[in-house]
């Protein structure tokens, strides 16, 4: 369908509530065809109410995309495998779901003859960075359109209530109040909360807040194990008693249910952004932390020693990049292929137990195994001779000697103290008498 505004065709990234909505609205009346396009990755919506309200606001067509199942398979299984936590404690729910959603977004705008995106993003957050490196990485002649960024959009809508104004005065039903106690994002790996009463990092998280786990302490009294196999460091089978799955979707919405249960994958952070701004989230990330626990622990068994110690040095950058928007860079393409290079035998079957917010391993098996049992064991010489480690423990004491010489010559040869100095009760040190 070709434009008939001035301006051409454009595809904007909408969810149906207040702020795209009005975004969409906007754009017409800056004079754009636009293309609403609602991506399904796994949110709780009522996606045909969302395509309805965009066609009533005056969409010239609506795209409704499932993107769950490439959503596991293309973004969140490789952040598996390469063991990927931003900061330490973050599993990059909303990080993950961003590519895969702007991906889609560009495939749209191709199939429309479109020659602009747009995304509702603000222009404080991380998703602009991550909507937009996609679009540029993969699309470099579209235009870019982000109102939060635009001047006249900001002149006319300062906040909240201008949007619920706007809405009301052009007949877009709206469920939004002006009291908004938090903001909430979600997808199939996680549910993410921000903003309101939690831009105080002091405030606790209210206790109704929580929509994908239970509190762990109403979880079952009871443990419940399950095993998830491994191919290739990717899960291929989850095993909870009697039943199993295989297809990646399932095996991942049946642990998202068993994380649910057992009040497994809350936390609350505070994190840097990637513009420089600190944030406190609040992250409930169940069939996530399940995976990363049991990944982990394959690995030990069936990963080499100094290839795991390389890969874990990679883990921490991919992590960046994936929280920083490059997912589509030439710098993930090499990560990505040593990360996969890594994982050729990460084979294997892990057994765990989910109890009240944690998901604990209790064991594994691996065909690529390289613990042997009678090598480690205090029972069987199993081939390894202790006098060896003789040989080996006074070649790594050479250094150590050496360190040691040269600084009993600095201290003008007296005698080193065989302990740090103390700290007396103020932290102030002091000498041994």
């Amino acid at each position: 369908m070709a434009s008939t505004n001035g301006k051409g065709k454009v595809v904007l990234a909408y969810s149906g509530g207040l702020d795209t909505s009005c975004i969409l609205k906007w754009l017409i009346d800056q004079g754009w065809d636009v293309v609403a396009y609602i991506a399904n990755v796994g949110q709780d919506e009522d996606f045909e109410a969302a395509r309805r309200k965009a066609l009533e606001i005056g969409a010239v067509k609506v795209y409704v995309e499932d993107l769950r199942r490439e959503l596991v398979t293309d973004f969140i299984f490789p952040a598996i495998r390469a063991n990927a936590i931003y900061e330490g404690r973050y599993l990059l729910g909303t990080s993950l779901a961003r590519p895969c959603i702007a991906r889609r977004q560009v495939e749209i705008a191709r199939r429309e003859e479109c020659n602009a995106v747009s995304h509702g993003a603000t222009g404080k957050g991380n998703d602009q960075v991550r909507f937009e490196l996609t679009f540029y990485a993969l699309a470099p002649d579209l235009k870019v359109i982000a109102p939060w960024r635009n001047p006249d959009f900001l002149a006319k809508f300062k906040g909240r209530p201008d949007l619920m104004a706007y809405a009301r005065e052009h007949g877009i039903q709206i469920t939004q109040t002006a009291d908004k106690p938090y903001s909430m994002d979600d997808n199939l790996m996680h549910i993410s909360y921000e903003s309101g009463i939690l831009e105080d990092p002091r405030n606790a998280p209210t206790a109704d807040m929580f929509r994908m786990t239970v509190a762990p302490q109403d979880a079952p009294d009871r443990p419940e194990e399950i095993a998830v196999h491994f191919k290739d460091g990717s899960p291929v089978r989850l095993v909870a008693g009697e039943k199993s799955w295989e297809d990646p979707l399932e095996m991942f919405l049946a642990l998202n249910e068993m994380g649910r249960r057992h009040g497994i994958g809350r936390i609350d952070i505070v994190e840097n952004r990637f513009i420089g701004i600190k944030s406190r989230g609040v992250y409930e990330t169940p069939g996530g932390t399940i995976l990363r626990e049991a990944h982990l622990d394959i690995e030990g068994i069936a990963m080499d020693r100094e290839v795991m110690r390389l890969r874990d040095m990679l883990s921490p950058k991919f992590s960046e990049l994936v929280y920083n928007g490059f997912w589509f860079s030439p710098e993930m393409d090499f990560l990505m292929a040593a990360i996969n290079k890594s994982q050729e035998v990460i084979d294997g079957i892990v057994y765990l137990s989910l109890y009240r917010g944690r998901a604990m391993v209790i064991g594994r098996e691996s065909p690529s195994s390289l613990y042997d049992r009678d090598l480690v064991s205090m029972d069987i010489e199993g081939g390894f001779n202790p006098l060896d480690s003789e040989g080996f423990i006074r070649i790594n004491a050479i250094r150590l000697k050496a360190h040691h010489a040269i600084m009993k010559k600095r201290s003008g040869g007296r005698a080193l103290p065989d302990t740090a100095p103390e700290s007396d009760a103020c932290g102030a040190r002091s000498e041994k008498r």
